[in-house]
């Protein structure tokens, strides 16, 4: 299912905030993605993430509002990465991109992550 690309998208994000990573090592060391579909769908998460994460993290930045980029939660950074990498890159609709990463928050983050991640998504896809 889209969920399993999606959820392994997001844990080489997340690692990605942390180090440069060996990208196709990580790919190996994740859950074997079954259909065909959802190896095209991780794959094009990660090449548009890595293509754009420098214009990604400057729209981050630009919206965030009494808030310093480096005090964001990495998990919640990785999430709203993924977001936004799958609104602006990947054709993804809004409510769907939101709506899953919302999910994925619920799993990994805390429980006021989801109202914080929405706002500044919400914000910074609001503002195009």
């Amino acid at each position: 299912m889209r969920n399993d690309a999606r959820e392994n998208a997001f844990k080489l994000i997340f690692e990605s905030l942390f180090h440069e990573c060996d990208v196709e090592l990580s790919k190996e060391n994740l859950v074997k993605l079954k259909k065909e579909d959802d190896k095209v769908f991780f794959e094009n998460i990660l090449s548009n993430f890595e293509t754009h994460k420098t214009e990604l993290k400057e729209k981050i930045e630009t919206h965030l509002k009494n808030y310093d980029y480096s005090r964001i939660f990495k998990i919640d950074l990785a999430l709203i990465y993924l977001s936004l990498t799958e609104i602006c890159y990947c054709e993804t609709p809004k409510a769907v991109a939101i709506n899953e990463t919302l999910e994925i928050a619920k799993k990994y983050s805390t429980e006021k992550s989801s109202k914080f991640i929405n706002g500044l998504i919400s914000a910074i896809i609001n503002d195009k």
